[in-house]
């Protein structure tokens, strides 16, 4: 170039060209003027409506992820099913793979979105013009490891690149977090179920069989040998009639439902004053008890040193009270070296609820009983002939039938003896209980009445099938969204997808002055955009990145505008030191130069704003 051209190139703005080397730009044909404008090349995974797309995404399944961990918490975890549907893998594998499995996508995507910006920042810096070499074509924000990068980048006033490497750093989060987020647990859980009643209230038409005290009387005897619970659908003082939950495999399950249920009191009481006479080798005991009732009994020496028995208190009883229907005291006797007596009140009554209960299903164990109201209906327990009289269970009529006479001599031994038996069992043995002034009364109380209440079930309640609503609770798999890798998680979502979305925002109106071809990765695309610059004859194949450095030191470097060729030029004092490219603000774009070759006019013409003809 003659000393007037560059003279007219000072004038017109530009830079001169370099003696150092000797650029052909000027002969690459124009775009639109005989050769097609080529289109833009812009990577899939920089689309602006992708990324805002995906980063959306990820914050509506952060703010998810806090609404999951809250129904989570008020819900008892989410249902699952009890048996593994595969059965190849394990429950574990399951919650932590398909997780992992989700955030991958969202990680893989902004680590290649992240690449991609660090692969065209160069260009972008390019494109605004006046850079010197060690920050545009020497830089290395692909291969170079992400802590060189974050150090270079901030160097370099690349925010978004920094942003962005940071940004990066933090995927490496997602798929530990995600993989711990659910845990599945055997919980109790309550759901809505049903219930078969198989009984309801009425009078048994083979009460006076006596088969039920009968049978009642042996498992209240063995109960005091075995130390027996309560059998099933017999909870203290309470009897419901046999219900069961619907057919299926209960882990700790239990049933609630609310039922008709007979409470029995037997309402013992001891005796004001008791005393004790003897004549003739036999004593002769009187007890009085409060409310004006008195009973008395004779115990012969010749029975032995222990004798006990029950009785019906007929004086006790209201006028023209059946036998079975009267009150009954329990005597005890023990004689070692003094004779010791003991007796105890009793007048048992009944009354019909409707109750809150529960049954245990691994052992039909019958729950605590919870008054809702009295039974409502009528039928012939609480109403006639029954009147909601119990049987006192322990004295009957006599009997012409040798086996109920039997069964009934059986019950008024049984008991008393269960009485006798448990206080002998105490740690003083029965002595202890006879000075204990309510030891025979907690006794009796205890026994009498697990006696009447488990003979209740089969007198007092007929067959009859009745479906009702219940609640069945049962250890069951839920799955839980564990609180503290959510509230890591779900921000870490959230963030990432509000920085992502301003980073890639922000690069993307930086990146509109530039107008690629191809994907910049290749060696022929970076041999196209450098061929006829020039400068590449001050470089050679084996100049290592300090001899390069070196070989460019005063030059700069920008894209032209005219054929997005990669240009050079001798720095004369127009760059800005710190790099003109702050990619957080914007300067005025630089022109590159403009040659005139052989008297044509010059074209000023953008690549991407040239048209073919």
């Amino acid at each position: 170039m003659t000393t007037v051209e560059r003279s007219n190139a000072k004038e017109r703005g530009f830079s001169p060209l370099s003696p150092k080397f000797q650029p052909s730009v000027h002969q690459i044909p124009t775009p639109g003027d005989g050769v097609d404008r080529p289109p833009r090349y812009e990577p899939f995974v920089l689309h602006f409506w992708f990324v805002a797309g995906v980063a959306l995404l990820m914050i509506v399944f952060g703010i998810a992820l806090q609404v999951a961990l809250h129904i989570s918490n008020t819900q008892n975890g989410f249902a699952v099913p009890v048996k593994n549907v595969f059965n190849i893998v394990s429950i574990q594998f399951l919650t932590s793979f398909f997780p992992s499995l989700f955030v991958v996508p969202l990680a893989f995507f902004w680590d290649v979105a992240d690449q991609m910006l660090r692969c065209y920042q160069p260009y972008v810096t390019l494109v605004r013009g006046r850079s010197p070499a060690a920050r545009s074509i020497l830089i290395d924000y692909v291969t170079s490891s992400r802590f060189a990068v974050v150090y270079h980048s901030w160097m370099h006033k690349h925010y978004l690149i920094h942003v962005s490497t940071l940004m990066a750093f933090t995927l490496v989060l997602l798929r530990p977090l995600a993989s711990s987020i659910f845990q599945v647990r055997q919980v109790p859980y309550t759901s809505d179920a049903t219930a078969l009643v198989m009984r309801t209230i009425g009078l048994s038409p083979t009460i006076d069989n006596l088969d039920a005290f009968f049978a009642s009387a042996g498992f209240s005897l063995a109960s005091v040998y075995d130390d027996l619970v309560d059998p099933p659908f017999v909870h203290g003082v309470w009897t419901t009639a046999p219900f069961q939950a619907p057919p299926g495999s209960y882990l700790n399950g239990t049933l609630a439902i609310n039922t008709t249920a007979i409470q029995t009191q037997v309402n013992c009481v001891s005796p004001s004053s008791l005393n004790v006479h003897s004549a003739n080798g036999s004593y002769t005991a009187s007890a009085t008890f409060p409310g004006g009732c008195s009973a008395s009994n004779v115990f012969n020496s010749t029975n032995g040193d222990e004798q006990y028995n029950v009785v019906n208190a007929s004086s006790c009883a209201s006028s023209g009270s059946a036998i079975v229907f009267q009150p009954v005291v329990f005597w005890f006797y023990l004689n070692t070296s003094s004779p010791q007596v003991a007796s105890v009140y009793c007048n048992p009554t009944m009354k019909v609820f409707t109750v809150g209960t529960s049954m245990d299903l691994s052992n039909s164990a019958l729950g605590p009983c919870t008054i809702i109201e009295p039974a409502q209906g009528t039928n012939n327990v609480t109403g006639s002939p029954q009147n909601g009289r119990p049987y006192n269970g322990v004295v009957f009529n006599q009997s012409t039938n040798a086996y109920v006479s039997s069964r009934a001599s059986a019950v008024n031994f049984g008991i008393p003896d269960a009485i006798f038996r448990y206080a002998a069992q105490q740690p003083g043995g029965p002595s202890s209980v006879f000075q204990n002034q309510y030891g025979f009364l907690n006794a009796t109380t205890a026994i009498y009445t697990k006696h009447l209440a488990i003979a209740a079930q089969d007198n007092y309640f007929l067959a009859g099938n009745l479906t009702i609503p219940a609640g069945l609770t049962s250890n069951v798999p839920r799955l839980f969204v564990e609180a503290l890798p959510t509230h890591f998680l779900s921000p870490l979502l959230i963030v990432i997808g509000l920085i992502g979305f301003v980073v890639h925002y922000l690069h993307n109106r930086a990146r509109r002055e530039l107008w690629l071809t191809s994907p910049p990765g290749s060696i022929a695309a970076i041999v196209s955009l450098t061929s006829r610059s020039g400068f590449g004859e001050l470089l050679l194949p084996y100049d290592d990145e300090r001899r390069m450095a070196d070989n460019l030191a005063g030059l700069t470097f920008c894209l032209d505008r005219r054929t997005g060729a990669i240009v050079a030029e001798e720095d004369l004092g127009m760059s800005d030191s710190a790099d003109g490219v702050a990619l957080l603000g914007r300067k005025r774009p630089y022109d590159g130069p403009t040659y005139i070759v052989d008297g044509d006019s010059p074209s000023d013409t953008p690549l991407k704003d040239s048209h073919a003809p």
